[in-house]
């Protein structure tokens, strides 16, 4: 019981002795002196109640930030109790969700709607300490399950901001407008302005949706256990991300597909700058001043390259004259190595003759990212019952919808025409 609640109490029993021994019309010595202590009792509790509520009030705001803290480090750790194999097993068997899997898919299910069974995306995200799942049991030994390769993620390492959405669209703010301020020419001359402060919304809209079908079949069930679980996440997220890499870079805005960064560039406001020329430092160089006069970055090392992996052979093999310095050591040495990114999947294949590349150049700029990557609720995973019912397989569809935008088209950069 806390501490003022029984102080309170005893206060009201004060109060009700007092007023049997007062309305006495006589009172003995012993009952005049029980006033007394009882007076005194009185005014000392009032004292301990008021620091009381003082120290309680303390220990609840604690605990509200702490509750608030644990609330989400509590999702993360059912999360990475979630099994993916209960999902197959639910739609092949009709086996019911149990545990921690069936409170994380009841938790969904009351925040949005979906046709079939809800994941949560960091579900899908390789655990830590996760290795290759054991070998399938066969007569015959059975080498562990080896994953298809899929390139690695490019949107995460390059800045872009992903962004839980539960339900409808959202929009972010930027400022547009250039503020600037004047000296006042004359002692009753005016100061400049006034300058027109504006904002451009930038909206994420729940309009493109990735469909992934998966073809399990009844052997595999049977024979791998709890290692399809592993198996199937990583495939199923691999094939994810390497869709949205594309998508976010090269994504035509049609055809279900969102608007890419490189091929919205002149949509998004993005600047687009021909080099036409060998891959040189000189060309990345010139892009980060672009930056750093623009006040998007401070250094170089604040901007992030995508570059295909030709543009990174063409750069290694330029040396400088008569040294065994080449261009794209003199890169890594201003920019750092870990703000590089080399992707084939991410930047259209080689073109033109001579062939040539595009590269892009981003960099976050007071705390924001160059662009958000919305990914609304969770993965729908819905079963096919009947295109493998004669084999006795089955096939899981995921369905993930999200939407790429621009929040500063000055954080951003498209480099064309890199030659090879």
């Amino acid at each position: 019981m806390l501490q003022s609640v029984k102080l309170q109490r005893r206060q009201s029993e004060i109060r009700q002795k007092l007023s049997e021994l007062v309305g006495k019309d006589e009172p003995s010595t012993d009952e005049v002196r029980e006033i007394e202590t009882l007076d005194t009792e009185f005014r000392s509790n009032e004292i301990r109640y008021r620091a009381a509520l003082v120290t309680e009030n303390d220990e609840r705001r604690e605990a509200g930030e702490e509750i608030e803290n644990r609330s989400d480090k509590e999702w993360s750790d059912l999360v990475d109790k979630f099994e993916l194999r209960q999902v197959a097993l639910y739609y092949d068997e009709g086996r019911a969700l149990d545990g921690h899997t069936a409170e994380i898919v009841q938790e969904l299910r009351s925040s949005g709607g979906f046709r079939g069974v809800p994941v949560p995306w960091q579900a899908l995200e390789q655990r830590a300490g996760e290795t290759v799942s054991s070998g399938t049991p066969d007569p015959v030994r059975t080498a562990p399950i080896i994953d298809r390769l899929f390139p690695q993620s490019v949107a995460g390492r390059m800045g872009l901001q992903m962004v839980a959405i539960e339900s409808g669209s959202l929009e972010y703010p930027v400022t547009t407008s250039s503020v600037s301020a004047g000296w006042q020419a004359t002692e009753t001359g005016a100061v400049a302005g006034p300058t027109v402060y504006a904002v451009t919304d930038r909206p994420l809209a729940p309009d493109n949706t990735l469909g992934i079908t998966m073809k399990i079949t009844r052997k595999a069930l049977k024979q791998s256990g709890a290692g399809l679980e592993q198996a199937i996440r990583r495939d199923m997220a691999s094939a994810i991300g390497a869709s949205l890499d594309q998508a976010i870079f090269l994504g035509q805005g049609s055809s279900g597909q969102p608007l890419g960064l490189v091929y919205g560039a002149s949509t998004y406001g993005i600047n687009e700058t021909s080099v036409d020329a060998a891959a040189t430092w000189a060309a990345f160089r010139e892009a980060i001043v672009a930056f750093m006069t623009n006040n998007a970055a401070g250094a170089a090392s604040d901007v992030r390259i995508l570059m295909r992996p030709e543009c990174w052979s063409a750069l290694d093999d330029a040396l400088i004259s008569g040294t065994a310095v080449s261009e794209w050591d003199r890169l890594v040495k201003n920019v750092g190595a870990q703000n590089v990114v080399v992707s084939s999947n991410a930047l259209a294949d080689p073109a033109g003759s001579p062939l040539g590349t595009d590269a892009v150049l981003m960099t976050s700029a007071g705390g924001v990212a160059p662009g958000f990557v919305g990914l609304w609720g969770a993965v729908d995973v819905i079963r096919d019952p009947y295109s493998d019912a004669a084999s006795g397989g089955l096939r899981l569809t995921a369905l993930a919808t999200a939407d790429v935008t621009v929040a500063r088209a000055a954080q951003s950069e498209v480099l064309q025409g890199i030659h090879n």
